[in-house]
């Protein structure tokens, strides 16, 4: 199946849903029967409360509120992912899903009536001011977010640019709430990166799923053979951190390294939740190895491509278990620039794994650690002269021996700020796993093996 085949279907299925809410309701009150009867007792209730509040509250109230309200409270209490989406966060969710739009750069959910950090998006104030995938959000300015909607929270965080807003967060380990403020900025988000990290071996980091993801990465891939004046000898694919996003942007992603055989299904409980992704021939590395790399902030597609890789084994997966958003939101448009986002199914791995609320268990777990510089390590130690009571150098020297050359002694060189041990201790694993990966290749191939070729794939 093409790309842009399955931009076609990802539109229909993120955005479209084939009719309105409203057409849908009535279809299913035609079809009830008095083994599925409407729930005449709760609508008098329903009826009922909304009557006296009309009638009785203190203040009088637009009927479009309370019934807006009444939606979004039954929505909200059937999982964090579905909600009532209002105009203008209907239009927010489509500005967002383009890759541009106002605001702070988190993907957030709910938990426990608070807002949830998913995970900061790359070269946003969010990642710059250092927060962090697993923060609680529990006030925006002075406003609680307890209860809060989360359509409302995220209206709140977004906004025009050079404006402030000011975040208190819980973070497991810190003994107090921290603040945070923030600078609004246009959020453009690039959803494909690369760097050529040493001769033969490349980088490619996916911080969002958009519907041109898979061309994007067709294009760095190939900026990366020119970088390296030849095929790649092996690849990692960095999913940390990724909150998901398109449907079929993580498809089209995991079909550019499998050859054949499922991808990803949904299943739920209407015949068209239920559907089946499947890979098309061609590897764009010619089954040159691969590490994807996660952690808790990988989510939805993220999971969708890493649990894919992992069950065909194409690539080993490395790092933290993953976020475990396993189900799919179909949005329902009403008509009137409202929208529906409902859950509507569940993902499944190609082996029949679900991913909801248990994720994606890395082949090699290793957690996200930092290495300390020589001058941070002695800073570290304690010393002779550290101790209380320590005996006084007693000011005689002996001479050391003259070098057998004059010339000035050298410095040792600084440790350069790419060092990867140092400015991103997994990554630098997963290179060193991955060069053991191709030398075992090698090894397995027959010596007249010609080198691996990218190839095309439609």
């Amino acid at each position: 199946m093409s790309v842009a085949t399955r931009q076609g279907l990802a539109l229909a299925l993120s955005f479209l849903a084939g009719m309105s809410l409203t057409a849908t309701l009535a279809v299913r009150a035609e079809q009830d029967t008095p083994q599925n009867p409407l729930p005449l007792d709760e609508l008098r209730t329903f009826t009922g409360v909304l009557d006296a509040v009309k009638q009785d509250y203190v203040e009088p109230v637009k009927d479009k509120d309370l019934l807006e309200n009444a939606i979004r409270g039954m929505l909200s209490n059937l999982d964090p992912h579905s909600a009532y989406l209002d105009a203008e966060a209907f239009q927010d969710l489509q500005i967002g899903t383009s890759g541009e739009f106002g605001g702070l750069g988190i993907e957030v959910g709910q938990e426990n009536g608070f807002i949830k950090v998913i995970a900061p998006i790359d070269d946003t104030p969010a990642q710059r001011a250092g927060i962090r995938s697993g923060d609680l959000i529990i006030r925006l300015d002075d406003a609680s977010v307890k209860g809060m909607p989360l359509s409302d929270a995220i209206a709140r965080m977004r906004g025009k640019p050079n404006t402030s807003v000011t975040l208190t967060i819980l973070r497991e380990g810190a003994k107090k709430p921290l603040k945070i403020k923030l600078i609004r900025e246009i959020i453009q988000v690039r959803s494909v990166k690369n760097r050529l990290l040493e001769p033969g071996f490349g980088y490619l980091r996916i911080t969002q799923f958009q519907a041109k993801t898979a061309p994007n990465l067709e294009e760095a891939l190939q900026d990366l053979e020119k970088q390296n004046q030849g095929p790649l000898k092996g690849l990692i694919l960095d999913l940390r951190n990724n909150p998901g996003g398109v449907l079929n942007g993580a498809v089209d992603v995991a079909d550019e390294f499998l050859e054949e055989g499922v991808i990803v299904q949904t299943k739920g409980r209407g015949n068209s939740s239920e559907q089946t992704f499947k890979a098309t021939a061609g590897d764009l590395l010619k089954k040159a190895p691969m590490i994807v790399m996660v952690n808790g902030g990988s989510a939805s597609a993220s999971e969708i491509v890493a649990g894919a890789l992992q069950d065909h084994q194409r690539a080993l997966v490395l790092g933290e278990r993953t976020f475990g958003k396993g189900s799919v939101q179909t949005i329902l448009p009403l008509g009137n620039g409202t929208a529906v986002k409902l859950t509507t199914a569940r993902y499944y791995t190609p082996s029949g794994r679900s991913i909801q609320a248990e994720g994606i268990k890395p082949d090699i777990e290793l957690k996200s650690l930092k290495v300390a510089t020589d001058d941070d390590a002695d800073a570290s130690l304690v010393k002779e002269s550290d101790l209380t009571g320590h005996l006084r150098n007693d000011g005689v020297n002996g001479t050391r021996p003259a070098p057998a050359e004059t010339a000035p002694t050298p410095q040792t060189s600084p440790v350069p700020d790419n060092d990867l041990a140092q400015s991103d201790y997994p990554l630098y694993e997963a290179l060193n796993m991955l060069k053991g990966m191709t030398l075992l290749q090698s090894r397995s191939e027959p010596a007249s093996s010609p080198a691996p070729q990218q190839g095309n794939k439609g």
